[in-house]
């Protein structure tokens, strides 16, 4: 049998993996806060890492190389994003990280149990365990595509401008234990800080 072919490498279609009563760590963007080369660059760089994930033979270190590339590789995904001063940064703007960080509140104990999230000027890290309704977990992309559309159609009403608001895609991706958990709250609380912004809109339950 042939070893898994891991995929890491960004496209349109994302695969996600939503185990049930998992907590997820998710990141969202504006529309246009990343330009189509450093887009480019950074898939460039995960097919090549693929190439050598798929090497191994080892299916335990395989999944070891692909986790610590996934983690490098995200770090570099929101790296740029910080350093996005050429992009749209509406986020920035209080009155439209107020009404987001308000949608993302109403949602904690309908949709979600919110554990943290922090409003970045151009994206947004949120932590967070999708609940039941009727027996069945709240599918993430069917939370993220409400909290997306009310959000993007105020603040475009506030900013007074037409178009795509948010990026189409999320990044999420599942929290596998405590020691994780911690430290992507870590993360997340520390993410303003360590971009030299004031730490506003951070919320930590």
């Amino acid at each position: 049998m042939a070893p898994q072919q891991y995929k890491l490498f960004y496209q349109r279609n994302l695969p996600h993996f939503q185990p049930v009563g998992a907590t997820l760590f998710i990141t969202f963007r504006l529309a246009g806060s990343l330009p189509s080369e450093v887009l480019q660059s950074l898939r460039d760089s995960l097919i090549r890492q693929e190439r050598e994930v798929n090497l191994i033979p080892d299916p335990q270190r395989r999944r070891q190389f692909a986790y610590s590339i996934q983690k490098r590789m995200f770090g570099k995904w929101d790296e740029k994003l910080d350093q996005g001063m050429d992009s749209p940064r509406w986020l920035a703007n209080p009155d439209i990280a107020n009404l987001v960080s308000e949608a993302i509140r109403r949602k904690d104990g309908k949709e979600y149990s919110l554990d943290a999230y922090c409003i970045m000027p151009n994206h947004i890290h949120l932590v967070c365990t999708p609940l039941e309704f009727e027996g069945e977990i709240i599918p993430i992309s069917k939370i993220m595509q409400s909290l997306k559309g009310a959000t993007a159609r105020q603040a475009n009403i506030l900013l007074n401008r037409r178009g795509e608001f948010w990026h189409h895609e999320s990044y999420d991706h599942v929290v596998r234990d405590s020691q994780e958990y911690e430290r992507i709250i870590e993360y997340v609380m520390n993410n303003p800080i360590r971009a030299g912004l004031p730490a506003t809109w951070v919320y930590r339950k």
